[in-house]
């Protein structure tokens, strides 16, 4: 019989809402006062997330995200930089010793990733596992979706899906992107490079690398229709039942209260 993990899909949300609301799913799922969860949400404004041990100086360009009136916010989760613009974004919380979750952090993203595996078979794409045999092109890149890791999505060997996980007080966190279309010229002005010759050089690399789902169907997609599909997706990537749960007063207190302490707060955000 299928397990039921509770939905949230809380819309668009400013980028140190949205950090906090999963460190909260998380902390909540530790205590056992929610079940497991899957959450879709997006952002307001369009955002440059950086990883919880990426560093700024000399690599990311926050005078450029503040002229092209972006936020900024540092995750709890590792992984380089990505732009939250026209995507789903999803995040996952279950118990390090939940149902069908293997030890191995590996293994984890295989059966987390399932889902998202199945959410593009939905839409009618043929998604599969990157499996990279090593890590071999450490390149230094500060952009998350230069290259697949393990157990990530590929359409056609170029990355489909970026996905970050932390595992704390005995719960596993892993939150990703979906993009369904890029504006890479945007991207690539978040980045310091030494020149304008390498930065082009690897914007036009970047297009050979990463793909979003707009470039592979053909017909317009809405992001009711990417939500719709990765729900059903999830449900049949992991074997579960879906149930919406919405938020008490007292819950969006708590991340409110995180919110401020933490991922609006400077210290967190540009310390490294």
């Amino acid at each position: 019989m299928d397990q039921t993990w509770i939905y949230l899909n809380t819309g668009k949300g400013t980028p140190t809402f949205n950090m906090a609301l999963d460190e909260m799913l998380l902390t909540w799922h530790s205590r056992g006062e929610i079940p497991p969860a899957i959450r879709f949400y997006q952002w307001d404004p369009a955002t440059l997330s950086i990883g919880y041990f990426q560093k700024i100086k000399d690599k990311i360009d926050l005078d450029a995200v503040r002229e092209k009136g972006l936020g900024f916010v540092r995750r709890l989760t590792g992984g380089r930089a990505v732009l939250h613009d026209q995507e789903l974004t999803y995040s996952v919380v279950v118990a390090e010793q939940g149902q069908d979750m293997p030890r191995s952090v590996i293994e984890a993203y295989r059966v987390l990733s399932q889902g998202i595996l199945e959410g593009y078979k939905e839409i009618g794409i043929e998604a599969e596992f990157s499996i990279p045999q090593e890590k071999l092109n450490q390149t230094g890149s500060a952009v998350c979706f230069e290259e697949p890791s393990w157990y990530e999505l590929v359409i056609g060997g170029r990355k489909a899906a970026g996905s970050a996980q932390t595992r704390q007080k005995g719960v596993i966190l892993q939150h990703g992107s979906i993009p369904i279309e890029f504006d890479d010229e945007k991207l690539f002005d978040l980045f310091i490079y030494p020149n304008d010759k390498i930065k082009e050089r690897s914007r036009r690399a970047f297009k050979e690398k990463a793909v979003a789902i707009q470039e592979v169907v053909d017909h317009p997609i809405s992001i009711e229709d990417v939500e719709k599909a990765f729900k059903k997706g999830f449900e049949k990537g992991l074997h579960i039942n879906l149930e919406p749960y919405t938020l008490s007063s007292k819950q969006l207190e708590e991340v409110r209260d995180l919110e401020e302490k933490k991922f609006g707060n400077d210290e967190w955000t540009y310390y490294r």
